[in-house]
């Protein structure tokens, strides 16, 4: 997407871009998987809240499929930001998936209790994260060096420090602090604040939600579609926003609200009504068009979808329409997927708190990294375990695994239920199981 400058003297990207550093010196989109997953519907098989109940009574429950695709959603996230391949977000557009889940997820809740209390639970299970991320990473960047008189305007510094508590814009970050030689590489702050821009479009879209489901009520496909017109009007110069900060609300809203109310409009049923071959014979040709116009504007790595907002709602519009279409709304794992159950139930449990702090953990990976080019034998036998990023692949899981354990416990209290290191819906350890 396109970029503006933050809080302090640098450019923060709309999505999460990151260029991998690797040994040898890419944000969506996304829920991250994201943090849809903080709903009490979503935050994993250990949930045993009323309302979960009650949507079992009903027929509805946890839907499997959907389970499926937030774990592969942020995987995938996880996967590019230290690989930086412009084609992993064409494979699967996880930030546009990630936003149809929640929306999904948040129509489902506003049909069934009224609208405050639906938007004061996400808010809950939003927050509570990003402000212990918060404590952690603006304590660090201002032993680091980060101060008030950095921009030149100390008061908006304090006003902007706000929005680490409420994310109504980008959060400011200290740009260009130094790391810790071999353990924390330079640039750690950006790695921290750039993703936090899922955060306040998840906001947002959490907070338009009952306006936005009552629209699709009444008009759906204009509803459905006027994202992506919008996002055609900033890309074509039909629309002028002063202020990057607007700008990149409605960059994100243009680029990923099409997705977010295709995922009302599969709970709402809308997506039902519409003939089995409509889905099949559109989405692909939304897709082309997408696709033409990001290889048209140079995609390649570094400048991917992420820097292309108006192809960016094409191809996830198109990826999310087809995936809903197909939805095969498992109750339970098909045999073949059974062995990973606690593998995705970990994921969908823990993915606000592995959004947050991967793209620290690739950091800090990739600084342990770099000190191994000190090792004779491996530079002069093993070059490669230095220059490629695979073998960084699993020590960053691990890392991130660590974090999962120190930070996760905070998804627990947010959504008011006991604290557990590893909720990976294990029988016997206080959790339900599919």
């Amino acid at each position: 997407m396109s970029t503006h400058p933050t809080d302090t003297t640098a450019e923060l990207p709309e999505l999460p871009h990151r260029p991998p550093r690797h040994t040898v010196p890419e944000p969506q989109s996304p829920e991250s998987r994201g943090p849809e997953q903080h709903d009490a519907e979503q935050h994993g098989p250990e949930q045993q809240s009323s309302e979960q109940e009650d949507a079992g009574k009903k027929g509805g429950g946890r839907d499997r499929y959907f389970d499926l695709l937030r774990a592969v959603a942020l995987f995938r996230v996880v996967f590019y930001h230290l690989l930086g391949w412009a084609w992993l977000p064409v494979v699967f557009p996880s930030m546009g998936v990630m936003f149809a889940l929640a929306g999904n997820l948040m129509a489902r809740s506003l049909a069934r209790r009224p609208a405050p209390g639906v938007v004061r639970g996400r808010l809950r299970r939003l927050l509570p994260p990003l402000w212990l991320l918060g404590v952690v990473g603006v304590s660090g960047m201002l032993v680091a060096g980060w101060r008030p008189d950095d921009e030149g305007h100390p008061g908006w510094w304090w006003l902007h420090l706000a929005y680490w508590i409420l994310p109504l814009s980008d959060p400011p970050y200290g740009d260009g602090l130094p790391g810790v030689h071999g353990l924390i590489s330079d640039g750690w702050a950006a790695d921290l604040g750039v993703p936090l821009w899922y955060i306040r479009a998840y906001l947002w879209f959490v907070l338009l939600s009952p306006f936005l489901l009552r629209a699709l009520r009444r008009l759906p496909w204009p509803t459905i579609v006027a994202p992506v017109v919008l996002s055609a009007a900033l890309e074509f110069g039909a629309l002028s926003v002063p202020g990057w900060r607007l700008e990149a609300q409605l960059s994100d809203f243009g680029a990923f609200g099409a997705c977010w109310l295709l995922g009302m409009a599969h709970q709402e049923g809308v997506l039902r009504r519409l003939p089995r071959y409509v889905v099949p014979s559109l989405a692909p040709a939304v897709a082309g068009i997408g696709l033409w116009y990001a290889l048209a504007h140079d995609l390649r790595e570094g400048h991917d979808l992420d820097d292309m907002p108006f192809a960016q709602s094409l191809w996830s519009f198109a990826a999310v329409l087809l995936l809903l279409h197909i939805s095969p709304s498992w109750s339970e794992w098909p045999a073949r997927l059974r062995r990973w159950d606690r593998l995705i139930t970990l994921l969908n449990s823990r993915a606000v708190t592995i959004y947050l702090w991967h793209n620290v953990c690739i950091g800090v990976v990739e600084a342990l990294w770099d000190r191994l080019w000190g090792i004779s034998w491996l530079e002069a036998n093993a070059r490669w375990v230095l220059e490629s990023p695979w073998p960084q692949l699993p020590a960053v899981w691990l890392l991130t695994a660590v974090c999962v354990l120190c930070f996760g416990w905070v998804e627990d209290l947010a959504a008011r239920r006991r604290p557990r290191l590893w909720p990976d819906g294990r029988v016997g350890a206080g959790t339900h199981r599919a």
